[in-house]
């Protein structure tokens, strides 16, 4: 290679990094300031620490992301999962995730269980059928090989079960102490048919929101498996596979404006992430919230508002008023969807704010969730 030569592909390189450097600089002016000096556990809660992290750090770097799409009014919505269109014109959904969740197995399910269910949702949220999955392992030195066996076996059974294929792995083994037994990280790919398009952009005023089941299951669930608290109910997490779900749904109700999995920060939070992103307000009505009555006890005894509690087996759903009656019968058709309800709706005014009305017949704002009162449920 010439002198010359190399001297252009230097300049060009350096003009690339100043190109990246300026959208960071950009994006930076854009978002208040981020004051966090330490990452701490609320940063990984999915509140409002998580949102600041995200969009200070990852988003102010990796602005041109696949999965940050722009939404009426500025600003960007963040999708369970990226939509891309390839060069033929087919669209693929791409979803990673990591899961941490301590103990590893509990009642209803483990983290291999989670691990398949977690990214086949996080695709079948955006409307794509789940197809390949990746999986790495960070392994604990010490980890019982028959304790990683029955994960395995748990995430085998979870793949069939979501007619899902685990095309390629890692594995990693770190110091005693340093992974909790194990983390599991998996990357989902799936395929979105022709003519869906799903995002908080379609979201009206008037529409109607659905949650497929009852609320913060899962996240009491992994709590009293701890067994730090003195409590004893049969509780189970409801970790399962929806996209048998969501194709109900969407057959009966194709006019589906968006989709989400309320996992961590659950319904409250996601919920106002919906209104933040849809410039409406979402309108929930309380004596319409499916909890089981384990759920509320526990809930009540640790001061804990199950709209914050996690899940791993629901999803949230905006529809159409006109088809808000087929999408709920949709949904109660399948095993997983008996326990289906409308919750609440979609309003104009006061525009992103997530308002409850109370069953005493007065409203309360709710926010997004502040703190980690349910550290490492997923």
């Amino acid at each position: 290679m010439s002198t010359t030569n190399r001297e252009q592909e230097q300049q060009e390189q350096a003009n690339r990094e100043d190109r990246v450097l300026e959208r960071i600089e950009v994006f930076r002016k854009r978002r208040p300031r981020f004051r966090d000096e330490m990452v701490t556990l609320a940063h990984g809660a999915g509140g409002r620490a998580s949102a600041a992290l995200i969009d200070a750090v990852f988003l102010e770097a990796l602005s041109a992301a696949a999965t940050a799409a722009p939404v009426p009014g500025g600003g960007s919505e963040l999708a369970d999962a990226a939509v891309v269109e390839l060069p033929s014109g087919e669209r693929l959904a791409v979803t990673t995730d990591s899961f941490v969740v301590r103990p590893l197995r509990f009642p209803g399910g483990s983290i291999g269980h989670l691990a398949i269910n977690g990214s086949v949702n996080d695709l079948a949220a955006v409307g794509a059928r789940p197809r390949w999955l990746s999986a790495a392992f960070v392994l604990e030195e010490g980890l019982p090989v028959e304790e990683l066996r029955s994960v395995v076996a748990d995430m085998a059974l979870a793949a069939e079960s979501a007619g899902v294929q685990v095309v390629t792995g890692d594995t990693k083994v770190v110091g005693k102490g340093a992974a909790d037994g194990m983390y599991v990280t998996t990357t989902g790919v799936g395929l979105v048919p022709a003519g869906r398009h799903l995002g908080t952009r379609n979201v009206r005023q008037g529409d109607k929101v659905l949650v497929s089941g009852t609320i913060g299951d899962h996240g009491m669930a992994v709590m009293l498996a701890r067994g730090d608290l003195e409590l004893e109910c049969d509780l189970r997490s409801d970790s399962a596979s929806l996209a048998g779900l969501v194709e109900n749904l969407l057959a009966a109700a194709p006019g589906t404006r968006w989709l989400r999995d309320p996992t961590r920060g659950g319904v409250g939070t996601v919920c106002n992430e919906l209104a933040g992103s849809s410039g409406l307000s979402v309108i929930l009505d309380e004596e319409a919230l499916p909890v089981l009555p384990e759920v509320a006890g526990a809930c009540d005894l640790l001061g804990i508002d199950p709209l914050y509690v996690a899940n791993e087996g629901k999803m949230l759903a905006v529809v159409p008023e006109v088809e808000a009656e087929a999408a709920l019968a949709a949904m109660r058709d399948h095993p997983l969807g008996r326990r289906a309800a409308v919750i609440g709706e979609m309003a104009g005014e006061p525009e992103g704010i997530v308002i409850l009305r109370t069953g005493f017949g007065g409203t309360r704002i709710v926010d997004m969730l502040v703190g980690d009162p349910l550290p490492r449920i997923c």
